[in-house]
């Protein structure tokens, strides 16, 4: 199909502003949490040095769900209510749709610009469109999956089922939690394969000549520079009959080894990528988070129980790890690092604690500073500045019926230079964020709420737009300071905010182009 371009511009909007008086996000909250108002979980007992030891993990998630595809030129933004794709062309806000396959999930471009590639949930398909012509090519996968990843080329997608999602797919019969899909975005080739287990997480090595798999209790290896891709298994606990469960695995940049951490094991897991071989790796009581520095160069894990961070050398993780002692006083058991890898901000929902301690990297000190409410999710922005904070209904440990936040969501702006800060109370829970590219603004949007909220950096003040309809997904134009906002519409509307002109820019219809051949 060639699609006939009904481009809509800006100058063609209908505009009208309002105010109310008044890259990287890691989240940590259950569904269940976020909306029951009850603690996540009771402590189990008092360890001898003040900490204290719980059951559950440190859960993490992206709190932007569907984020979109940029390319200098274009941002692509998935419909999943009604199977297109949004092109919007950054220069001059013309936009134009096309349809796709049924509901798409994800959207993600190639690194050369020319290609975006859709995950259709409720289609089997994955969508390959060119940027340019919007011409669109299908290729079947395998049945209910909910997932995909894209290498860093862009040639490869890996489909899967993870059910942490908590999204049944699922179209009646035989179903199998096992089974992925390699994609061939090139050649437009499908290779079905079974992972171990209830695959969990999914990355390609930075030369895109290697994928991993992680599941419950094995991780798989895929050679993509084989004729034909077949997968590798390695069993994570070798001969245990309940063994732990993978809960997060990174792989060095080289792609030559991954290290997995199991849920309530005390070591890490180390795996040879060439040769596939297991061995251990020593780190502290509880571990429950593990990430790679912005540089690429060091793995840091926290342990929660012994109220450490150590730090290993990704060159060798074998080689003795530094340990960095956490204060005893309260639980941290998840990192969000800054860009820079200077600074970072620990913190936990597992514990109920309204609290977060900023770590500062040249002298491995922790300043802790209560919160209005535990954390739901935390973020940094692009400059390391300012720290953003969500909260959900749960009042945890230490907020009573007193406080004007409790049972009530909440968002915190911290000034990550003074560690002063300022809250706000909120009438639903922020589903969707987005940093202006001067990192002086940010933006989000609430679930059910008909509003665009502005936050400065600067002052910490926050501004509200009302939108014409409930946003579906926030954004931002990459390299500029103007957002967007998609928001419910049958025919589709686009809002853009722009901060230095302070007005909201608002199309409708634009969905009317997508069913036009020519």
């Amino acid at each position: 199909m060639r699609l006939m371009t009904l481009s809509l511009y800006l100058s063609g909007f209908s505009t009208f502003t309002g105010c109310s008086e008044g890259s990287f996000y890691k989240s940590s909250d259950s569904d269940e949490a976020a909306t029951s108002g009850e603690a996540p979980m009771e402590a189990d007992d008092n360890g001898a040095d003040g900490t204290t030891d719980y059951d559950e993990p440190e859960v993490e998630d992206d709190l932007q769900a569907l984020p979109p595809a940029t390319t200098p030129l274009y941002t692509f933004v998935a419909n999943p209510d009604r199977d297109t794709l949004t092109r919007i062309r950054v220069d001059d806000l013309s936009v134009i749709t096309t349809k796709v396959g049924a509901r798409p999930t994800q959207v993600v471009t190639t690194p050369d610009f020319k290609t975006a590639i859709t995950f259709n949930a409720d289609g089997d398909t994955i969508s390959v469109v060119d940027a340019e012509d919007l011409s669109v090519q299908t290729i079947e996968i395998r049945a209910d999956r909910n997932k995909m990843v894209v290498s860093n080329d862009g040639r490869w997608a890996l489909a899967y089922y993870d059910a942490s999602a908590d999204d049944d797919d699922s179209t009646g019969g035989a179903q199998s939690f096992n089974e992925i899909s390699l994609v061939d975005i090139e050649n437009l080739i499908e290779w079905p394969m079974v992972s171990g287990p209830n695959p969990r997480d999914v990355q390609f090595s930075e030369d895109s000549t290697t994928a991993i798999i992680v599941s419950d209790t094995y991780l798989s290896r895929i050679d993509l520079t084989a004729d034909e891709p077949s997968p590798e298994h390695a069993e994570l606990s070798p001969g245990e009959t309940s063994p732990p469960k993978a809960e997060e695995v990174a792989m060095t940049s080289d792609g030559s080894a991954a290290i997995v951490r199991l849920f309530g094991a005390d070591t890490l897991v180390h795996i040879d990528l060439d040769t596939m071989d297991r061995s251990t790796l020593d780190v502290g009581e509880g571990p429950t988070d593990l990430d790679i520095t912005p540089d690429g160069t060091e793995l840091i894990v926290v342990a929660r129980s012994a109220g450490e961070i150590w730090i290993y050398d990704l060159a060798d993780v074998t080689a003795d790890a530094e340990v960095v002692n956490l204060p005893t006083s309260i639980t941290l058991g998840s990192l969000v690092l800054a860009a820079g890898g200077d600074r970072g901000i620990l913190y936990s929902t597992a514990s109920g604690d309204a609290v977060y301690g900023l770590w500062d990297r040249a002298d491995d000190s922790v300043a802790l500073r209560e919160l209005v409410k535990p954390p739901r999710s935390v973020g940094i922005s692009p400059d390391g500045d300012t720290a953003i904070i969500t909260h959900t209904r749960d009042n945890g440990t230490d907020v009573d019926s007193t406080s004007a936040f409790y049972n009530e969501p909440a968002l915190s702006i911290v000034d990550l230079n003074s560690l002063f800060s300022s809250s706000l109370l909120l009438p639903s829970e922020a589903t969707s964020f987005a940093h202006a590219a001067d990192g002086e603004t940010g933006f989000f949007v609430m679930d059910g709420e008909p509003y665009l909220e502005i936050l400065d950096y600067d002052t910490l003040i926050h501004e509200e737009i009302v939108l014409k309809s409930l946003p579906v997904f926030l954004g931002a134009l990459p390299e500029t300071n103007t957002a967007f906002i998609s928001q419910e519409h049958r025919l589709g509307r686009i809002s853009f905010y722009d901060p230095e002109e302070g007005e909201l820019n608002t199309i409708t219809g634009f969905e009317l182009n997508a069913d036009i051949e020519h």
